[in-house]
């Protein structure tokens, strides 16, 4: 089996770091294929960071299908999910929602702590698509930016700690969400510091995406994710 992971933002560094996670967290006839566009923003932080990476996301997808069995998109934003969705019929897994399921099946409610404060309607409305919202406890920014995982990992830990410790504490979660590819492998030292499980979504977005390639599952072409109408385009 191999999996393509695809980090949306150009950064190199952060798309090295989600390779070890992704590598790491597989069985070990999987082989992990982990890229990242040639252009696009260096990290994605607002819908028009977003809406610029998703062209070249869908151009790395198409560039790899024939040697591919499976996609993750390593952000939580899960930029271009439903598109990718359209071009292809491997299954595609975001980690936003790879990390709420993972998070659903041990914990009655769960909290989701990210980066910026500005994210925090971005985040809340992917929890609504998903259709998990009830179960949200509450969503928590460290409120740094994203590129802060790889330059200040211990400011970012920090801040992870806090916002964890106020979400079990006060809002009502049981588990805490890893916010950002950014942040994977930070998830066990801080389960350990706040005594309960914290759902890293890189992991979870490839043991999810397994899941489904051993399945046999494909992306559905019955109507929404049929593949586009050929058109012109100027």
């Amino acid at each position: 089996m191999r999996l393509h992971v695809i980090n949306p933002n150009t950064s190199r560094d952060m798309t090295y770091s989600i390779e070890q996670i992704a590598t790491a967290n597989v069985s070990g006839e999987t082989e992990v294929l982990t890229t990242c566009p040639a252009h696009g923003p260096a990290s994605i932080e607002s819908y028009y960071d977003e809406y610029l990476a998703i062209p070249h996301v869908l151009a790395e997808v198409q560039r790899t299908e024939a040697m591919t069995d499976g996609y993750v998109l390593a952000c939580w934003g899960d930029p271009g999910l439903d598109a990718v969705r359209e071009v292809t019929t491997r299954p595609v897994v975001g980690i936003a929602e790879a990390s709420m399921y993972a998070a659903n099946a041990i914990a009655p409610r769960w909290s989701v702590v990210t980066t910026l404060r500005r994210s925090h309607h971005m985040v809340e409305a992917i929890v609504k698509k998903t259709g998990l919202m009830e179960r949200c406890a509450s969503i928590r920014c460290v409120d740094m930016p994203v590129l802060a995982c790889e330059a200040n990992p211990d400011a970012v830990m920090e801040g992870l700690v806090q916002m964890g410790e106020l979400a079990l504490s006060e809002d009502g979660a049981e588990a805490i969400i890893l916010g950002c590819a950014g942040m994977g492998g930070m998830a066990d030292y801080l389960s350990e510091e706040l005594g309960a499980p914290c759902v890293d979504p890189v992991a979870a977005g490839v043991r999810f995406a397994e899941l489904l390639v051993n399945l046999n599952l494909q992306t559905s072409k019955w109507l929404t994710y049929q593949f586009p109408e050929k058109k012109a385009f100027k």
